[in-house]
């Protein structure tokens, strides 16, 4: 069996696949929250050292200290973790920075950080709101950095003092910038983020394997105790029993498989011992049936046989007896002296009326043996549409003569069929002859060939003729019954077809309304069972 089939091993991967997202997306929330807030704590050290430079500044430069600034400054950006600290007026020009070289270099005004605090881009307007700007960038070295812009606002402390000459309508002196590298705290976050998720997967093995031991001993061990228990009664061990160690359903349901190969053992111990006082006496009965049977088919046998022989002798009484009276007249008028041209035109008449009246017996007794002979030809692959075209070649003169029109119809890509072609060209040929003769002035005959299904093909013929009435639709297949006038028919025409058609496996229908019609459909296996 394959592990695929296994319950326990589709109820493991649907665990699994579960397990797998719940673990992603709580290790992936927990990543991100730690993110956030690790960045959220450098940030905020960014204000808080931007807020001590401002803080410690301060005091220097309201007495206009600026080598006491720049001091503290450089003091303070050479700290670990402090990437630079600038210090540019209103118009960007950088006054003061950590790295000399940008010392009296200008900012891009237009960039975010300066937009923010300059109203419509104007570097001489600035926006008295009280704005801290934070911002992250990667720098030249290659690294991320987060700064802090805080403006140095124009306090009354400072457009008071005697050494100033800042106006007070002059919001903004300048702007403090403090830039702090991101690198041991992008450092934290990716030890963080592989803890994390070495973490999950851990927690995702540690689950699979404890959710696979588990479904293992509580699914699969019972359910293949149950399959190896449903397999021996199968095979007709009832004294097979499995071993109940739990008391939930799987458990239930053993106990009910127990009870129930209890049950059937008892039960066929009772038919078993039915079977035996049952067994003498219907093999008693069946012999009274044989014996009863084998006097019931005799006495049917010598029914149908005298059934038979009054037919025949009835069939053959008329034709027998026509020839009897005209071969007297003809040796009573040959006895004259002399004939007349009118009599021996009535002689040749009456001969002619005698080879009729012959050749009817004689087909009497060829459809009769017909009828009653059981071997059948060659069965061959055959194509029956060219057997259908191969009948109505031999009846177009009798259609000429009757006036009636054939119109055939026959469905593309037809198989071949296993059948014995004589046979089936001689049911077809009596049909279609049938079927012309109920016509008597004119009609349409009209022939379709089909295939229903892949194993069978049908054969329907239809007349416009004068029809059979219903009482005699049952009958028409019986030996010696015929609808047609004293003397033109034998009635074993149809019970030969019948005989064909079901010597090939086949059946025949007939559906037929009087002054409208009838209908024959052949049905044919393709294959012979």
């Amino acid at each position: 069996m394959k592990y695929t089939r296994l319950l326990v091993y589709r109820l493991l991967a649907g665990i699994f696949v579960v397990m797998v997202v719940g673990v992603g997306v709580l290790t992936f929330a927990l990543v991100e929250i730690q993110t956030k807030r690790y960045t959220q704590i450098s940030v905020a050290t960014a204000q808080r050292v931007s807020d001590i430079v401002k803080r410690s500044t301060q005091y220097s430069m309201l007495l206009n200290r600026r080598e006491d600034i720049y001091h503290i400054i450089n003091t303070i950006g050479s700290e670990p973790g402090i990437e630079t600290i600038r210090i540019y007026n209103k118009k960007g020009e950088i006054s003061y920075s950590t790295i000399e070289k940008e010392v009296s270099t200008t900012v891009d005004m237009h960039a975010e950080a300066c937009v923010a605090c300059h109203l419509s881009g104007k570097s001489d307007v600035v926006s008295p709101a009280n704005v801290e700007l934070v911002r992250v960038f990667r720098s030249s070295a290659g690294h991320n950095v987060i700064g802090v812009i805080t403006p140095i606002k124009n306090q009354k402390t400072c457009y008071e003092a005697d050494c100033h000459v800042h106006p007070q309508s002059q919001t903004i002196l300048g702007v403090l910038d403090v830039m702090i590298p991101l690198t041991e705290t992008e450092q934290l976050l990716a030890d963080l983020e592989m803890t994390q998720y070495a973490g999950g997967l851990v927690l995702l093995i540690v689950l699979t394997v404890f959710c696979g031991l588990f479904l293992w001993r509580t699914v699969n061990i019972p359910v293949h105790r149950l399959t190896e228990g449903t397999v021996a009664v199968m095979n007709g061990d009832l004294d097979h029993t499995i071993d109940v160690q739990t008391k939930d359903e799987i458990g239930f349901l053993t106990n009910s498989f127990n009870h129930m190969t209890r049950t059937l053992k008892q039960t066929q111990e009772e038919l078993q011992q039915l079977n035996q006082t049952l067994e003498e006496r219907v093999q008693k009965k069946s012999e009274e049936l044989r014996r009863a049977q084998a006097n019931l088919i005799q006495v049917e046998k010598m029914v149908s046989l005298g059934t038979l022989a009054a037919t025949v002798a009835h069939e053959l009484n008329n034709p027998l007896e026509g020839i009897l009276t005209y071969a007297k007249l003809i040796r009573k008028r040959m006895n004259a002296a002399e004939l007349t041209e009118e009599q021996k035109k009535e002689i040749v008449e009456e001969l002619t009326m005698i080879a009729n009246e012959t050749s009817r017996c004689g087909n009497i007794v060829k459809n009769l043996l017909l009828f009653s002979r059981k071997k059948v030809g060659e069965f061959r692959e055959n194509d029956i549409r060219v057997l259908i075209e191969q009948s109505t070649k031999l009846i177009e003169h009798h259609l000429k003569i009757h006036n009636v029109s054939l119109q055939q119809s026959f469905e593309e890509n037809m198989p071949l069929v296993v059948c014995d072609s004589e046979q089936i060209q001689q049911a077809l040929l009596a049909l279609e002859i049938n079927a012309v003769e109920a016509m008597q002035n004119e009609g349409i005959l009209t022939i379709e060939m089909k295939r229903p299904n892949d194993n069978e093909v049908t054969i329907t013929m239809s007349d416009s003729g004068t029809g059979i009435r219903p009482e005699d639709l049952p009958h028409i297949f019986e030996p010696f019954f015929t609808t047609k006038k004293e003397g033109k028919g034998t009635g074993l025409g149809l019970a030969v077809v019948y005989g064909i058609i079901e010597r090939h496996n086949g059946k025949i229908e007939v559906s037929s309304e009087p002054d409208k019609g009838t209908t024959f459909t052949i049905t044919l296996p393709i294959q012979r069972g």
